[in-house]
């Protein structure tokens, strides 16, 4: 388990800091994460890596010569925002273009995704290649659906080694893919981790068993066995992996043996004794081979193997050599390192201008996003256990992080005199940041397209909010590509933004079209109880949801409620003056 900490809010910060402060010869902190302090000789594409904290030493441990320019770190366990990773592109964009490499999970799709729109509004060139090593996640026709474990590393590294050696964009986008098409990983544990200030760990395993294909986030696996001697674990690895041989390639293979948390190294090297031995048995080559901490989950008992199947290109890449805080290979030449100073700050945004009008709705808004930080605080644990069903659990900590950071930076907002529509979409903002994952993407995108629609000129009207809410709606569904009767969120927003939409069309006042709408919401979000998931991290076992109601679309529904309560009040003090 995590014995110390101070705040468990705070550990990922903290961690974060702490880190840099280590490292500071190869890391420089930048808003949203850090980027390579060595300068390189010549400008060069940059290669953008991230993900949740708690996977050292992936991912900040990862950047530095001849690994990633800079990483996005993400609180534990979930995506870094669209602005942390927009913020750390842009701090080490050498104006030769941006690569974003990651793995293949909801949350960093989202993210990263966004990331890429606004960088390429910009005008700076950027690209995507996910990482899908994880043959336990999907099958071979569904291989685009796979997760990234510790096949992150082969695909980092050889991606920032050809960037460093001076290829184009396109051309280490085309290392990327080759690495990820050749890399294959299969991973088993004994036990979960435990975060910060938890009791219980994510997920047990019974004693004397073993999880196979167990994700590292938790995700439950393909299957359980009793636990095997080191040789047969490495017999399992090795008929797992061989299994899916890419088609065509040769018989030189790069190999990384994984340890999760908590296996130690003499246990991880006598498993690769009989690794090393199988793989040869095999005619197989093994080509600078990696043992140890490489993408972790705390303090998760669990190991991986993976098999990257070389060509003349990948060999050189993978031998190339590199140093990073957590790996390091070869030898480079000393190089010019750049310190904190040299590395100017993000501007605050001014505020827009706003009327009047819509400075006195902002109190509103304001009063509203308090109230959903409240209930997210008193909700978090019942959301969470909902979505441990048949996902990670970490949706109800999700919200609780992304709604006080929205109603903090709602404060912040009022104090400075910001309308009601920059209140909204900042605040919006502010929650992506802090909650990460997917659905503080998700929630970030419905809370900016809403703002928008408001404006800050005139006072938000029923119609204002409706067609706000329905601009929320198409964000959320062109964004995170969900439709109705995929047990998501989108299933009670749907129905809120029609009924709302039908009511405010009716002529009735926000107060009372908003209460409507919020008991369909309601309502849709009991009955996703009765769907099996079709998309998410819950679809590889959706039939263990069946029965229990999406995390997500059951705190769109009390959010909905508690805001109708505010309105409500407002309205009742509006015609009683």
């Amino acid at each position: 388990m995590t014995r110390l900490f101070n705040d468990p809010a705070d550990f990922a910060d903290e961690l974060v800091e702490g880190f840099i402060a280590a490292n500071s010869r190869w890391v420089l902190s930048v808003p949203g994460g850090v980027i390579r302090a060595a300068v390189s000789p010549e400008p060069t594409v940059v290669v953008i890596t991230g993900g949740g904290s708690g996977h050292y030493p992936a991912f900040g441990g990862l950047v530095g010569e001849g690994l990633a320019h800079g990483a996005a770190l993400g609180n534990l366990f979930a995506s870094p925002s669209a602005q942390q990773v927009y913020s750390v592109a842009k701090a080490a964009h050498q104006g030769r273009g941006v690569l974003l490499t990651f793995g293949n999970y909801a949350g960093d799709v989202l993210h990263f995704g966004q990331a890429q729109q606004w960088l390429r509004a910009e005008g700076i060139e950027c690209e995507t290649v996910t990482v899908t090593d994880d043959i336990s996640s999907a099958s071979l026709d569904e291989i685009e659906k796979r997760r990234g474990i510790a096949g992150d590393l082969a695909v980092f590294k050889a991606a920032s080694a050809a960037a460093d050696s001076g290829l184009s964009l396109a051309e280490v986008v085309a290392v990327a893919k080759k690495a990820n098409d050749r890399t294959r990983s299969f991973g088993v544990a004994f036990g979960g981790c435990t975060l910060p200030g938890a009791t219980e760990p994510l997920f047990t395993v019974p004693e004397g068993r073993m999880a196979l294909g167990l994700g590292i986030h938790g995700e439950p696996g393909i299957g359980e066995t009793d636990i095997p001697t080191a040789d047969g674990l490495a017999q399992i690895f090795v008929d797992a992996l061989l299994a899916e041989k890419p088609a065509g390639f040769g018989t030189r293979v790069a190999v990384i043996l994984n340890g999760l948390g908590s296996v130690k190294y003499e246990e991880l090297f006598v498993v690769y004794r009989r690794v090393a031995q199988l793989l040869e048995a095999e005619g197989l080559e093994i080509v600078e081979p990696e043992v140890g901490e490489l993408v972790t989950s705390f303090d998760m008992a669990g190991v991986s193997l993976t098999l990257i199947w070389l060509d003349e290109q990948l060999e050189d890449l993978w031998k190339a050599p590199a140093d990073a805080p957590a790996y390091r290979k070869g030898n480079l030449a000393e190089v010019e390192r750049r310190t904190a100073a040299d590395v100017a700050e993000l501007v605050e945004e001014d505020l827009p201008a706003a009327s009047s009008e819509s400075r006195i709705a902002a109190f509103r808004v304001h009063a509203a996003l308090q109230a959903v930080k409240n209930l997210l605080d008193e909700r978090a644990e019942e959301l969470g256990h909902i979505d441990a069903v048949a996902g990670d659990g970490d949706h109800g900590i999700g919200m609780q992080r992304g709604s006080t950071a929205g109603a903090r930076a709602a404060n912040d907002l009022l104090e400075r005199g910001a309308g009601a529509g920059t209140l909204i979409a900042r605040s919006g903002d502010a929650w992506a940041n802090k909650a990460g994952g997917t659905s503080g993407a998700l929630w970030g995108a419905m809370l900016r397209a809403l703002g928008e629609r408001i404006g800050d000129t005139d006072a938000p009207t029923a119609l204002s909010v409706s067609e706000g809410v329905a601009a929320a709606k198409s964000a959320v569904m062109s964004f995170g590509k969900a439709e109705l009767g995929d047990k998501t969120m989108v299933d009670a927003l749907v129905p809120f933004s029609d009924v709302l939409a039908s009511e405010t069309a009716s002529g009735a006042v926000l107060s009372v079209a908003w209460s409507r709408a919020s008991e369909a919401a309601s309502a849709a979000a009991v009955a996703t109880a009765d769907l099996l998931p079709r998309m998410g991290r819950a679809r590889p076992h959706a039939e263990k949801s069946l029965g229990t109601p999406d995390a997500g679309a059951t705190s769109l529904a009390y959010i909905t409620d508690v805001i109708g309560t505010v309105l409500a009040v407002q309205n009742h003090k509006e015609t009683t003056v």
